[in-house]
């Protein structure tokens, strides 16, 4: 009985070896391929945290001067997030952030620098459309009409199609277009849902210039129409 089992032992051994010598090394090279893999991505989630936990401290930075008045030090803040954290979205926060600093201090030209910045160069496309709708706004107040014109242009997230076309409106308000306001207004007016505020202080601004929302709403589809 135990020569038996010393046989199968022996058998069970051989076939163990001769199926390490057939696959062994794919096996190792899979093994390590599979280690390595691991370590990079752990590697890269811990450069990541480590990015961001830095830009936090940049945007936090930008955030204490600001409440100090100190632009000075926020602008060199916004320099060095950046600088280092470009794709981080701390850095589109700070540039946000320090472009409403800098506009209630009045420096409008800082303040396009840092929103065109995050409208360029942000890796969030949501706070690129609404840096794009804040450079439109300074624009707008310095008359510069066309450029204001030109950050609302072309596409952008569903969630700011209505606010960007009600910002449109008061643009082509301001330069007497009144047709051309009242079809973004209607725009605006028709992309929000009952409930939200901003539709009703479109429906205030339609209702201004002597138009319904519903009337707008279907000149403004009629006209779309009538292009071809």
């Amino acid at each position: 009985m135990a020569n038996h089992l010393d046989l199968e032992e022996q058998e069970q051994l051989d076939q163990l070896k001769h199926f390490w010598n057939t696959w062994g090394n794919l096996i190792s090279v899979l093994l390590i391929a599979i280690a390595g893999s691991l370590l990079a991505w752990n590697g890269y989630q811990y450069w990541q945290n480590r990015q961001a936990n830095q830009a936090a401290a940049l945007y936090e930075a930008i955030e204490v001067a600001a409440r100090s008045g100190d632009q000075p030090r926020m602008e060199q803040a916004f320099a060095d997030i950046k600088a280092k954290y470009a794709n981080t979205t701390q850095a589109s926060q700070a540039g946000l952030a320090l472009a409403k600093a800098l506009v209630d201090a009045g420096n409008l030209g800082g303040a396009k620098d840092a929103l065109g910045w995050v409208a360029t160069q942000s890796s969030d496309e949501g706070l690129k459309a609404l840096a794009r709708l804040r450079l439109a706004s300074v624009l707008m107040d310095e008359k510069s009409y066309p450029d204001a014109l030109q950050q609302l242009s072309g596409a952008v997230p569903v969630e700011f199609e209505g606010a960007f076309a009600d910002r449109r409106g008061d643009i082509y308000l301001l330069q007497d277009n009144r047709t051309q306001a009242i079809a973004e207004y209607a725009k605006a007016y028709k992309s929000w849902e009952e409930n939200v505020e901003y539709r009703r202080l479109v429906q205030v601004k339609l209702g201004a210039l002597g138009v319904s929302p519903e009337g707008a709403v279907t000149v403004a589809a009629g006209s779309q129409g009538g292009v071809k």
